[in-house]
């Protein structure tokens, strides 16, 4: 059976500064079958990187099939190069929203974030968010029909994936002590 890892950051203090957690759940459809977690900067540049080596070092990298990530960005705007993921682990990508994010509003935040301009050409590289099975994706190494299939066939309850349900419910948990269930 293929799987998927599905990844989120932590909670976190928006005034901190340093590193947050990073979330990776394995999952075979509703199964969970491993955890991966990591630590990126704070809106740094590192989380391509990491995710790419979270993936490549786990004992379940022959069962992953693909990879979604909850938002293009973790850890405030450390903004993933999905293009350069994607190339790095030779399987599909996939950022998944619940709402076609404001880029006039990300754009302007960026302005006050140091390499904003590189981070917003990652944004704009990954390509304009498309509807998808209810949800909002962006997309590297499968088509909009291959997305839609993979979402449906991995989401058990809610309108996320499981992998990527799970990986927020351990994300509210490991940064605030519990879990908000919202996902």
């Amino acid at each position: 059976m293929s799987g998927l890892i599905g990844f989120d950051d932590a909670a976190f203090d928006r005034d901190g500064r340093g590193k947050v957690p990073v979330i990776g759940v394995i999952c075979a459809r509703s199964r969970v079958d491993g955890v991966v977690a990591g630590r990126v900067r704070r809106d740094g540049a590192d989380a391509t990187r990491e995710l790419a080596r979270l993936v490549q070092e786990t004992r379940f990298r022959e069962t992953i099939r693909s990879v979604l990530i909850h938002g293009i960005a973790v850890a405030g705007f450390n903004v993933i190069d999905i293009h350069a993921l994607h190339a790095a682990l030779k399987i599909p990508v996939l950022v998944v929203c619940r709402k076609d994010p404001d880029l006039v509003k990300i754009r302007a935040a960026l302005d006050r974030v140091r390499g904003g301009d590189k981070k917003w050409a990652l944004i704009q590289q990954a390509g304009r968010m498309e509807p998808c099975a209810g949800l909002y994706v962006q997309r590297a190494g499968l088509t909009l029909d291959g997305a839609a299939a993979l979402l449906q066939e991995n989401t058990v309850s809610g309108a996320l994936p499981e992998s990527l349900r799970m990986a927020h419910l351990i994300g509210g948990a490991m940064g605030r002590g519990f879990s908000r269930g919202r996902a």
